[in-house]
């Protein structure tokens, strides 16, 4: 099956932006969906990458931005999809996660020919992320049970649009697939693109 990788995004969230209060409720119900995936993708080989807002703050390194979101108004949302020492980091400034980070670098490096999505906001940053993924011709699978939402009617309408203009899987996160374990996981290798290939959950 094609090369998969994991993409956190958004989800190292202080939690003291305007729309928090409509945002939380649904965070809460995405949360276990997120975790599971994480369990999945860290028990086989599939890279696990957080792509997570910078906050404004051009100093701000992941471990900065992990600790500024524990100590939030909502840690308890945070500290269960907190990376591991494993986890690879973007530092994202817009609602792209490709747009100007080196993220479509990486997965060449990584080799990933298919990504699956999740975290939040769906009818934002997920779905410009899910766009901005298949025009570089990956193969795409938003986790519906792990993005959580402000406007249920837009996420609603987000997710169509991601099915049906940009060829997205729209899934469970009991149907999303993962890399089986490697002996030993390769080397990354310089690369400067993706190969399509047919949908596979």
């Amino acid at each position: 099956m094609p090369r998969t990788a994991l993409i956190v995004i958004d989800m190292l969230n202080t939690y003291a932006h305007e729309d928090a209060e409509a945002l939380v409720p649904s965070v809460r119900e995405a949360l276990h969906g997120v975790t599971a995936l994480l369990k999945h993708a860290r028990a086989g080989d599939s890279p696990v990458i957080y792509v997570n807002d910078n906050f404004g703050e051009w100093r701000s390194h992941h471990g900065e931005i992990l600790r500024a979101a524990l100590d939030g108004h909502h840690g308890d949302l945070v500290e269960p999809v907190a990376p591991d020492e494993n986890s690879l980091f973007v530092v994202k400034a817009r609602h792209s996660i490709f747009y100007e980070t080196p993220l479509a670098y990486l997965l060449g490096q990584l080799r990933t020919e298919r990504v699956v999505l999740c975290g939040q906001v769906t009818e934002q940053c997920v779905m410009y992320s899910a766009l901005d993924a298949h025009i570089r011709h990956f193969d795409v699978v938003v986790a519906a049970d792990a993005v959580a939402h402000i406007d249920a009617d837009l996420a609603e309408a987000a997710l169509r649009m991601m099915r049906c203009n940009m060829s997205a899987d729209i899934c469970a996160t009991d149907d999303v697939t993962f890399d089986a374990r490697r002996a030993e996981r390769p080397r990354p290798v310089n690369a400067s693109g993706t190969g399509a290939a047919a949908p596979e959950r």
